[in-house]
């Protein structure tokens, strides 16, 4: 069985590193001339599948924005997760949860079991009750080759009140969640299957990144304000591991598919420029 990590790895040395977020949100829904119902969304996330899914390496669905519509909403996300699997694309599925004991396990049993009809390469967790709180999603993740991003350090201002409280150890709890992330990544080779969100837009960090030896989720790009060439500032040497994401600074090129691609390209080399370096 491959790995998260290993699979990462592989699609972002085939299709370069790119992870586009599809977040249909009322207001780009209207930019693209859909209505804010059911039939928008559906409209909106095939066009964004069929425009990306066969050359963008991950692709981040935002549970919320398919969740707010019910039933049909979430009927759509399990298509289009469907759909992005079987043209080759990881589906990364932003859902940020995060809970302690049965209940994390359920969680991690709707999304990282292969038997489930939500089943996605990689989630996304918050780590606020404790990062051992999200062991079983860690260990269902690693039975069957799946990846979870924890929070780390996010790009929206009220994080810093928690993320960068000092512990009685002296670390800040971002800190203790990077250190504890890499230790579950400790030996894995090409990369680890968990990773962590690091914001792109908040500048030197002061944080030590440099053991994680796995994925480093950035988003903020784009429409948030970060440029390509700010992952220099809060990366550093963690360069070759960061995996940008950007999603309204792409998906405002649509509704047309050759527009969309386009701007896939576009930000890509820009991060590919960066990160070589």
């Amino acid at each position: 069985m491959e790995t998260f990590g290993g699979r990462l790895h592989r699609a972002v040395t085939e299709r370069g590193p790119l992870c586009v977020g599809i977040d249909p949100h009322p207001g780009l829904l209207a930019r693209w001339g859909l209505s804010d119902d059911v039939d928008g969304l559906d409209r909106f996330a095939r066009t964004v599948v069929e425009a990306l899914g066969d050359r963008v390496a991950v692709v981040k669905p935002q549970s919320a924005f398919f969740e707010r519509f019910g039933a049909r909403g979430v009927a759509i996300l399990e298509s289009i997760i469907r759909q992005l699997r079987e043209s080759g694309a990881l589906v990364l599925l932003d859902v940020k949860r995060g809970d302690i004991g049965s209940t994390v396990a359920a969680y991690a049993s709707a999304y990282l079991d292969p038997a489930a009809p939500l089943y996605v390469d990689a989630v996304t967790a918050s780590p606020y009750l404790g990062v051992g709180s999200l062991a079983p999603m860690f260990e269902l993740a690693a039975t069957h080759g799946g990846g979870v991003f924890v929070l780390a350090l996010t790009s929206n201002p009220e994080g810093a009140q928690v993320q960068r409280a000092h512990g009685a150890d002296g670390r800040t709890v971002a800190q203790t969640v990077i250190d504890e992330i890499s230790q579950l990544n400790a030996g894995a080779q090409p990369l680890g299957s968990f990773g962590l969100v690091v914001g792109a837009t908040i500048g030197d960090t002061g944080h030590d990144l440099s053991r994680v030896n796995g994925p480093l989720l950035a988003p903020g790009l784009g429409a948030q304000g970060a440029t390509a060439a700010d992952l220099r500032t809060v990366f550093g040497s963690s360069l070759p591991s960061v995996l940008p994401s950007y999603s309204r600074e792409v998906l405002h090129a649509g509704p047309d598919p050759a527009a969309l691609r386009a701007a896939a390209e576009r930000v890509l080399a820009d991060c590919r420029g960066v990160l070589a370096d």
